[in-house]
């Protein structure tokens, strides 16, 4: 038997390859027809134009929607694992489940909203991609060590406890070096005075996307012990 034919453990996994190759392939295409500068441009940069546009639109809501699958497992399982041993809060297992979903939204904003098309709604939807994003993974991490030994080693929980440290920690200067940066050209000098927050947004941006990404590589020998089945009941209809 594959390992990716264990249990759900392929949803993570695609999650993890299809939204790496999501950046890279638009970066890539980008460098290619010269949109953007080789070092350092933002994410949202690389699918600022199209075609990279529409590859980073169509990509990124594959990734949301992969996304909300596998959050949603992750919430299914941690239920049952609650059910069972009692070891996590219910609260804080759907809370996990809220901040999750908003990220994936952030996603979808993101991709439909080009950053130099609506600039205003593009950062909104970069803002519910992080913060949410992270919060969620910080809550996972919680949840990781409250429910061992019954859902992974610890390991594990150090590994994504070391990967929420990290994607917040990347954050804080993504968010504030952009606020900074205020030329609006994807093309950016070293002469620029903007240049040097330029320079420590966009490759703590990536740092911060990748970490949170990186995350779900953990799910992967969780999403082995289990599967999801959808049940249906007859209704009685009264007359």
């Amino acid at each position: 038997m594959f390992w990716f034919t264990q249990g759900l453990c392929f949803l993570p996994a695609f999650l993890v390859i299809w939204s790496s190759s999501t950046f890279i392939v638009t970066y890539i295409i980008a460098l290619f027809r010269r949109d953007v500068d080789i070092i350092f441009p933002y994410i949202s940069d690389t699918g600022a134009y199209p075609p990279e546009s529409c590859i980073f639109g169509l990509m990124t809501f594959i990734s949301a929607c992969a996304g909300i699958a596998t959050i949603y497992a992750r919430y299914k399982f941690v239920e049952k694992l609650s059910g069972d041993t009692r070891v996590v809060s219910p609260r804080l297992n759907y809370t996990a489940l809220v901040f999750g979903l908003l990220s994936c939204l952030g996603m979808c904003i993101v991709a439909t909203f080009q950053e130099t098309a609506v600039t205003c709604v593009h950062d909104i939807g970069a803002l519910m991609f992080f913060v949410p994003g992270i919060l969620y993974i910080i809550l996972q991490s919680v949840i990781s060590y409250r429910a061992f030994p019954y859902g992974c080693s610890i390991f594990v929980c150090r590994a994504r406890l070391f990967i929420a440290i990290l994607a917040a920690l990347a954050f804080f200067p993504t968010a504030i070096c952009a606020y900074f940066v205020k030329q609006t050209t994807l093309h950016r000098g070293k002469d620029d005075e903007d240049y040097p927050y330029h320079v420590a947004s966009a490759s703590c941006e990536w740092v911060c996307a990748f970490s949170f990404i990186c995350f779900f590589l953990t799910y992967i020998d969780d999403f082995k012990l289990f599967t999801l089945r959808v049940k249906t009941e007859d209704v009685e209809y009264s007359q």
